[in-house]
């Protein structure tokens, strides 16, 4: 079977660099290249890709030796019917290790028609490194590197407006742009880098907030014979991803002008605000994760998939996400269902399997920013607490027990975390057991003592979920009169 390069494939066409992406990894090459590429087809887009390597590897990978092209194989679960496609992603056109060849690196900051950054460097990745300097080659840190080279970029076209970049981190974290911005200013100060060039990158370059979405296996490893199986070539970078793609960029009517996605099927809002996006996908897509975790584990499932398709659990999921979830949500409530509705399918989605187990690590902390939220919102609209939101609290304190009917939980948290749970439960007091969690401010930020009838319905739960199990402890807690 041929290699896979530009040589045998026919596809010799260069593309100029208008993008610097800092990251190679499965989610970009999955997310940013194929909706470059798609922007490329529909719009004729011309935008090649260089991509930066984020971290020091060898000095010749993969994606060089096949020309910056792989296979991406996007499989889903739409409207009840599984779909599959796969397509040929062609818009990387040089690939750069600073680590081995900075001096490449540096001169990407003199491309015409660089126009964009986009990165993916992991949340860790947008920190500030006190031992980074303009000297180091390169600096360790991406903001550090994304500042040596916008501030080549201005002394080699001598601050020229026109030169100016939109930069567009995907890296999940809250207000992705607004932090790097911060950094970047903050080594230009520490550098002396010059007002000047702070004035040309206030003015002329862009920062804007992203929030993707788009859930990416990557490498299948274990299923590869079936995926060459499709090809004509032997393809070492196959990634795969589910069909949904989401991204919601922070940005204005400029923006949408020199980045039109709307001229493509792709779902890219370009809003004033992206809160409430993310809002939503954080208190139904995640807050539905880290309700699943505890109730499912305990009713002994072991998979997203099966929790939502099983009767119980998925009746539970749908129930809690629809009728205690949406209507806290400051977004309209067809919108909302919708957008429900999508992600449940994307649970279902047949060819990705998603542990409950690997969602369970930090699952407190995960609790506190996805579903919490929900609980308290849910407590000022109605002044009392929703019994499924709340039983899914119970089972995540019971699961902190780390044992259920004999059989160890997989508890993955921080030691401090893990010890104050196996402490608290020593006491084997379930309304104990309730008071020291709730008023663990480190834990939650406050007392949650002070939330009116949640101690007592938590107390009701936790007693009939001891006594009759999953099933019939919340049938017979949602009953109970608190």
């Amino acid at each position: 079977m041929k290699k896979l390069n530009r040589k045998n494939t026919g596809i010799e066409k260069q593309l100029p660099i208008k993008i610097v992406q800092f990251g190679k990894g499965n989610f970009l090459r999955a997310f940013v290249g194929y909706a470059i590429q798609k922007l490329n087809t529909a719009h004729d887009f011309n935008a090649g890709i260089a991509v930066v390597t984020a971290i020091d590897q060898s000095p010749v990978s993969t994606l060089e030796t096949q020309d910056g092209l792989y296979t991406l194989f996007q499989k889903g679960f739409q409207n009840g019917c599984a779909v599959e496609e796969k397509e040929l992603i062609s818009n990387i056109v040089k690939t750069v290790n600073p680590y081995h060849h900075y001096a490449n690196f540096l001169a990407l900051a003199q491309e015409a028609e660089l126009r964009f950054i986009v990165s993916n460097t992991t949340e860790a990745g947008i920190v500030y490194r006190e031992t980074d300097s303009l000297e180091l080659q390169p600096p360790i840190s991406f903001p550090a590197k994304l500042t040596v080279l916008l501030y080549r970029r201005f002394v080699h076209f001598k601050g020229a407006p026109e030169k100016g970049v939109a930069i567009l981190p995907c890296e999940l974290i809250n207000y992705n742009a607004d932090k790097l911005k911060e950094i970047i200013l903050r080594y230009s100060s520490d550098w002396q880098l010059g007002s000047e060039f702070n004035d040309w990158l206030q003015a002329h370059c862009s920062f804007h907030n992203t929030l993707v979405d788009r859930i990416v296996p990557g490498y299948p490893k274990e299923d590869l014979p079936i995926y060459q199986k499709e090809l004509d070539y032997e393809d070492e970078l196959i990634v795969t991803s589910e069909t949904y793609f989401l991204w919601v960029i922070e940005g204005d009517a400029t923006l949408s002008a020199i980045l039109p996605f709307h001229h493509t099927d792709l779902d890219v809002p370009i809003v004033a605000d992206l809160q409430p996006y993310r809002t939503r996908k954080v208190r139904i897509l995640n807050g539905a994760h880290s309700c699943l975790v505890p109730i499912a584990l305990l009713y002994g499932i072991e998979t997203v998939k099966e929790s939502v398709e099983n009767s119980f659990t998925g009746t539970f999921i749908r129930n809690a996400v629809i009728n205690e979830i949406i209507p806290t949500l400051p977004m309209h409530r067809s919108e909302l269902e919708h957008y429900a509705a999508t992600v449940f399918d994307r649970f279902k989605n047949p060819f990705i399997t998603h542990y409950l187990a690997s969602i369970a690590l930090n699952a407190v902390s995960k609790f506190k920013v996805r579903v919490l939220p929900s609980i308290l919102a849910y407590h000022a609209l109605n002044r009392n607490v929703p019994k499924h939101l709340t039983f899914a609290f119970a089972c995540l304190i019971r699961f902190y027990q780390g044992t259920w009917q004999g059989t160890p939980l997989p508890v993955k948290d921080a030691p401090e975390i893990v010890s104050f749970f196996k402490n608290i439960w020593k006491s084997n007091h379930i309304p104990t057991i309730v008071q020291g969690v709730l008023e663990n401010t480190e834990l939650w930020d406050e007392d949650l003592n002070k939330i009116e009838g949640l101690a007592n319905a938590l107390c009701i739960a936790l007693q009939h979920l001891e006594e009759k199990g999953v099933e019939k402890g919340f049938r017979h807690y949602s009953t109970a009169k608190a």
